[in-house]
């Protein structure tokens, strides 16, 4: 009976996380592309910590944050913002600097480069990186519920495999695969409305 309340908190927790990840994603990639002595220094860092194996890391942010939302949060945002950052602002680098400088010559700030030519240029690369992250929030909320959680499709399935009820893992493996797949299908229509 409490089946669509752990949807809800699995839904809740993945939004959350997504929502997140894409506005930090590109506040982040915009500073590096901003400030080359920024990228230069947290580029390697990123690409460092994009490569952890996150279900490493998820223990340590419930010993930080207690066994709660905000850590599975946390787990779900760590797998998917480095490398968001990472190809949002290698996009950024590959506009064509011809057009760059031309903006320049016009009189053009940094900040019309960025406005007129970077953002509209890179939307292809941002879209798609929320295409691919939305999947990864889910995958990082399943992580977190695992470890940290007392509701949720996660809790459901480790509860499940707990007390050798198949028909509750089955059942949220099921359903978690319908979520991914409308996931997916809300992104390509917010694809669709952009190109258009």
């Amino acid at each position: 009976g409490d089946l669509l309340k752990h949807i809800g908190i699995t839904l809740a927790e993945t939004f959350g996380s997504f929502f997140l990840v894409a506005s930090i994603s590109l506040l982040v990639a915009i500073l590096l592309w901003w400030n080359t002595t920024l990228s230069e220094i947290f580029e390697p860092y990123f690409v460092i910590l994009n490569s952890l194996p996150k279900s490493a890391m998820a223990p340590i942010f419930i010993v930080w944050l207690g066994n709660n939302m905000k850590a599975i949060i946390i787990t779900a945002i760590s797998v998917a913002i480095f490398g968001m950052i990472i190809n949002i602002y290698t996009g950024f680098l590959e506009i064509d600097k011809e057009k760059i400088i031309l903006i320049k010559t016009l009189g053009g700030t940094k900040k019309d480069i960025l406005k007129k030519l970077i953002l509209p240029g890179s939307k292809q690369i941002i879209i798609s990186n929320m295409k691919v992250n939305i999947g990864l929030c889910l995958v990082g909320v399943i992580i977190g519920e695992f470890l940290a959680a007392d509701k949720g499709l996660g809790y459901l399935i480790i509860y499940g495999s707990q007390v050798f009820k198949m028909t509750y893992v089955s059942m949220s493996i099921v359903i978690l695969c319908i979520i991914s797949t409308v996931l997916f299908k809300l992104v390509d229509v917010i694809e669709k409305m952009f190109r258009d």
